[in-house]
């Protein structure tokens, strides 16, 4: 029903509007998937007929009912290929999401479906995002970033909100992984940069990763 390219909107527009509680602008959907807002304008056209997304002018393209649950499968199929590449195949977290987005457009619910039961019914990805379930409904984690947190308060690790494979190896060489609990020793008031404990190691941090990583206290 939909082209690999119209899904690839469906699940940008979906991101962004879990960011945002305004419709989307057209240059905001260009800048995520790197393309002309001119070519967003004719894509929204056709999603449009299609009657995935509502588009109005100065309020910008929100999705509608249909079009979230079509973009909340699209991100499900895309985070359980995630977990099995992790879990299955040995991959690393920083090594799957490029595999997923490919993985991402296989059409066949009942292969997904048995993906999902394979997997134990997995709520979150190797990143710590949850994963929506076959009706698109997503059971949010209440966290926080780090760089939230102050001297002498702690949490444990559940998420990234840089999923780029540079950053994921960067936690790997500093052996920081999700499930691990973070002690905030000392916050410099000069650049808001942290010393913080892991597993008895201590190392500082800028506020640059702090900002990129979610705890749950």
């Amino acid at each position: 029903m939909f082209t690999l390219s119209e899904e690839n909107y469906l699940k940008a527009i979906y991101h962004l509007e879990s960011d945002s509680k305004k419709g989307i602008s057209t240059n905001a959907i260009a800048k995520s998937l790197e393309t002309k807002a001119s070519s967003v304008t004719d894509m929204v056209k056709k999603l449009s007929e299609k009657k995935v997304v509502l588009y109005k002018k100065y309020q910008g393209v929100t999705l509608t009912a249909f079009g979230k649950k079509t973009a909340a499968n699209i991100v499900r199929k895309h985070r359980l290929w995630e977990v099995f590449l992790v879990e299955r195949l040995n991959f690393s977290w920083d090594e799957v999401h490029e595999v997923a987005e490919q993985l991402e457009h296989i059409k066949s619910p009942k292969l997904i479906n048995q993906l999902d039961a394979l997997l134990g019914f997995p709520t979150h990805d190797p990143h710590g995002d949850p994963i929506p379930d076959k009706d698109g409904n997503v059971n949010t984690l209440d966290k926080i970033l780090l760089s939230t947190l102050n001297k002498n308060e702690s949490g444990v690790c559940v998420g990234v909100n840089d999923s780029s494979s540079e950053f994921l190896r960067f936690l790997d060489k500093k052996k920081i992984t999700l499930g691990k609990k973070i002690i905030v020793l000392e916050k410099e008031d000069f650049d808001d940069s942290l010393f913080i404990e892991i597993d008895g190691e201590k190392l500082s941090i800028s506020k640059k990763i702090a900002s990129n990583l979610y705890i749950k206290k």
